[in-house]
């Protein structure tokens, strides 16, 4: 692993744009065929790609109910705690519904509706993730989504017995572009979601990019990331940090900022050593080689600029007096005992977080993602007449006269009934349009003015 200076750090904080363009190029006629020819197509693709051997893409009831009763007792037990505090945090986030008199006569507030169909797709390549299942599921249950969809390319018991666990009872074989394409248009077997969430590999990134606006999506995600601030600690738990996160992919990145020589040397030595006996090491090797280092910074506050302007998917600091300093990131995790992993399993916030800088925008998968929150106002005859001054100025300076006559057809009569007089518009004085000397428009021949200018 690298030790590397500040100023060399701008290269390895600079993200290699994704391929998009051509993964593009291999989804877009994958997207189009689903489009056209729907369940047909599907098929085709989830024979081809994902294995499948039934007649249908959708999972039968009874495999989610045989995986859920195979699970293993530790298992099941580790399921339901990161379910209940993912639950719990999901909770916390709720915005509440309100309605209150802002002004006299004028009620405000808003009301909290679910979305009718979610999708949530499962990946199943190198690593089946039946803890995304657990993300992207509780907090749709929490926002009172009543249909909950799962696409996931291979029937991993893990994650079937979790769909089961979870009461999530639609479950679809299918991955990559074609599941997306599927949730966005609908086909006689697959409902057609209003938005589409989880982490998927750059074809289903790409898919998403392609059908956003189509289809609502959470984000669009590349390499997990972490950075790493620390000015003193244990390097065995670094070291540690930095290989959860490089196992992921080969694309993943890993850096450690920190003021501390010794600390740098002890964690790359560490590193090394916990590779020896890594089983993902393979994978890891070659993260931490191509997009990871450890950084020499002059001070805690220059680590924490680099950081804000990384905005990393996961951002780790020492204490909790540096959150005054976060602007951008994912997820924090403050201190020695918060590991990247608690957040990715059990702790309760959501692991599906945005990454390649989208978190300089929004945070992470959250229980609002499966929310709308619809405005609601409520006007007295009294409230109207205090707002119908501005309302009609702003409308006839915007050129919208039917705008400003709908109110004033109101507050006419209200004006009557309060006794207080309606002022009407002055009408405008116009100068007469000459068109030739001695003749204004007025006396213009009509046959020659059919519109009686």
């Amino acid at each position: 692993m690298r030790i590397l200076q500040s100023k060399e750090a701008g290269r390895l904080l600079t993200r290699k744009a994704a391929r998009f363009a051509e993964a593009e190029g291999v989804v877009r006629p994958i997207l189009e065929a689903v489009r056209q020819r729907g369940d047909r197509a599907l098929l085709e693709y989830a024979r081809r790609f994902d294995g499948l051997e039934r007649k249908s893409v959708r999972v039968p009831e009874r495999e989610i109910e045989a995986a859920r009763a195979g699970l293993a007792p530790e298992f099941r037990r580790a399921v339901e705690t990161a379910a209940a505090n993912v639950r719990r945090y999901a909770q916390s986030q709720m915005p509440r519904e309100w309605m209150r008199e802002m002004q006299p006569g004028i009620r405000l507030g808003q009301i909290v509706r679910p979305l009718d169909t979610v999708a949530a797709y499962i990946p199943a390549g190198r690593y089946p993730l039946p803890s995304t299942l657990i993300m992207t599921a509780v907090p749709a249950q929490v926002a009172g989504v009543r249909n909950i969809c799962v696409a996931s390319p291979r029937t991993v018991p893990e994650v079937l017995g979790t769909a089961g666990l979870l009461g999530v009872r639609q479950v679809f074989q299918m991955g990559g572009a074609q599941a997306i394409a599927a949730f966005a248009f609908g086909t006689r077997t697959v409902p057609r979601a209003d938005r589409i969430v989880g982490p998927g590999n750059i074809y289903v990134a790409a898919a998403k990019k392609l059908l956003a606006g189509e289809v609502g999506i959470d984000f669009v995600a590349g390499p997990t990331e972490i950075l790493i601030v620390a000015e003193e600690g244990d390097p065995r738990h670094l070291a540690a940090d930095i290989l959860a996160q490089a196992e992921h992919d080969v694309d993943a990145s890993a850096v450690l900022l920190t003021t501390s020589r010794r600390l740098a040397a002890a964690v790359v030595k560490e590193v090394d050593r916990q590779l020896a006996t890594l089983p993902t090491a393979r994978v890891a090797r070659r993260a931490i080689a191509r997009n990871s280092a450890v950084v020499l910074v002059g001070s805690l506050d220059e680590a924490m600029g680099m950081a804000n302007r990384f905005a990393p998917e996961h951002l780790s600091i020492p204490d909790a007096k540096w959150l005054a300093q976060v602007r951008h990131a994912g997820s924090v995790f403050v201190g020695p005992h918060s590991p990247e992993a608690a957040g990715d399993y059990a702790s309760g916030p959501n692991h599906v977080l945005p990454t390649s800088g989208a978190a300089r925008v929004r945070g992470g998968l959250a229980v609002t993602d499966f929310l709308k929150v619809i405005s609601v106002q409520q006007l007295s005859e009294r409230g109207l007449l205090r707002l119908a001054p501005a309302i009609t100025t702003l409308a006839r300076a915007e050129g919208l006269e039917a705008h400003a006559r709908s109110v004033e057809v109101r507050t006419a009569s209200s004006h009557e009934k309060i006794g207080w007089q309606a002022k009407a518009p002055a009408p405008q004085k116009r100068r007469p349009l000459r068109t030739k000397v001695g003749q204004t428009l007025s006396s213009v021949n009509p046959a020659r003015n059919p519109r009686g200018y």
